[in-house]
């Protein structure tokens, strides 16, 4: 039988981080990941505060090595351009880290994998988990190789991070389906997007239609990743090719039209599904649940890669102070599934928002009072320890937003293709 403090299931950047963190520690860590790397991955944006994560795993040289480009803000702009909000993380005041990296994801994942390995983690590439069992003691997970060969691993602990495919969760019957996020994405990679000049080149940019959203993420110096949010019973509706549904939706847009006039497809239109989800539990004895095997929810805000490794770092930290004690983790199960709930919901009520017109009219239109617009800056950058300073303002936003539903506190926006007077707000 392998004998192994903790074993890991999957070895995506959540999966990577909780080895690599563990590795140093010099504990003895398995990874199981049922793909050979590099493979592809949707999700290319990463948020600022991902940086500090890659300093303490010491991956920030071979990251840089690779040319990602910079990402020093992010834009979020009407679909008509009539009104569009340029953040730049730098001029937040209550934001640490300030910039990032846009990636793409089958080099980005690698990267961090082979570090994993690098670090003295075990790594099993073409390994699928088919069964885990709790048996008081330690864990054992059963799995099979790309050969057919079975083996079983024993383990003090249990890290899921098998992304969306959700194995424990999905064993365990516990994901919760948001009823209103639906969705479905439906992108590409393209050559020849315009892209603005010098800094702002790495902006991420959302372009928000009516009732669906486009993303613009430059992932190379030549390659820029573009996809479309929209509802997945719209998308059946139309009973057309996802190329034919990319195309038509942001021709609808005069701000993509700029952008993606001159571009050239690499590759083909794919889709997704990108239904919203949570686990009702994140830890059981023995086991811990990170990143999309905790919860997914809409990329709008690119916090997929940063909640992955922040809870990764969490669960590492909460088995490396376990495994002296020899215990199952007990009532301190409680905290780490707190604390990770907790990051989770910052995005989640963001999200929930973000669709309706009110909260759009109030992001697109912000004030400076009470330092209102520089705390959700911070949230967007991944600051999640910021402390009351930080809390209070945020939930005076989402009052803010309540009350704006009954009594208009900014002008009106509008999605119409009219010719609008065009209106840039700057954070």
């Amino acid at each position: 039988m392998n004998q192994y403090d903790a074993i890991v299931i999957g070895g995506g950047p959540g999966g990577s981080t909780v080895a690599t963190y563990l590795a140093r520690a010099k504990r003895h860590v398995l990874v199981l990941e049922k793909e050979h790397f590099p493979r592809f991955h949707i999700g290319e944006s990463l948020l600022p505060y991902n940086t500090g994560i890659f300093e303490e795993m010491g991956v920030t040289e071979a990251l840089e090595a690779a040319g990602f480009p910079r990402k020093h803000g992010a834009q979020f702009h009407l679909s008509n351009r009539s009104k569009s909000l340029m953040l730049c993380f730098r001029n937040g005041c209550f934001t640490r880290h300030i910039s990032s990296i846009q990636v793409e994801r089958a080099k980005f994942d690698e990267i961090l994998l082979r570090h994993a390995a690098g670090c003295g983690a075990e790594v099993r590439e073409g390994w699928t988990v088919t069964g885990f069992a709790n048996n008081g003691r330690f864990v054992s997970v059963t799995a099979r190789d790309d050969q057919g060969k079975s083996e079983t691993f024993q383990g003090a602990w249990l890290v899921d991070a098998s992304g969306r495919g959700n194995f424990t969760g999905n064993q365990e019957n516990l994901r919760v389906i948001h009823p209103d996020l639906r969705k479905l994405a439906v992108f590409g990679h393209f050559e020849n997007v315009r892209l603005d000049e010098g800094e702002r080149a790495g902006d991420t940019i959302i372009v928000r239609l009516e009732d669906k959203w486009f993303w613009v993420i430059p992932i190379s110096a030549t390659r820029t990743s573009v996809g479309c949010v929209m509802d997945q019973q719209e998308f059946a509706r139309t009973k057309q090719a996802p190329a034919e549904v990319f195309e038509q939706q942001w021709k609808s847009s005069s701000a993509l039209r700029d952008r993606l006039e001159n571009a050239h497809l690499v590759g083909s239109i794919q889709t997704t599904g990108d239904f919203s989800y949570y686990n009702k539990r994140l830890a059981s004895p023995r086991l811990l649940r990170v990143g999309d095997a905790a919860g997914f929810m809409d990329p709008i805000f690119s916090a997929g890669v940063y909640l992955a490794m922040y809870s990764a770092r969490l669960a590492a930290q909460f088995v490396e102070k376990s495994l002296p004690r020899g215990d199952d983790g007990g009532r301190r199960l409680k905290s780490y599934e707190k604390e990770v709930f907790r990051a989770m919901k910052y995005y989640w009520a963001l999200v929930d928002h973000f669709y309706t017109r009110p909260f759009m009219e109030l992001f697109v239109q912000p004030r400076g009072k009470f330092r209102l617009a520089d705390a959700i800056v911070a949230i967007l950058a991944g600051e999640l320890q910021g402390g009351w300073r930080i809390e209070w303002r945020r939930r005076l936003f989402f009052a803010l937003i309540r009350i704006h539903r009954r009594w208009r506190l900014v002008p009106p926006i509008s999605f119409a293709e009219d010719g609008s007077e065009r209106v840039q707000a700057h954070l």
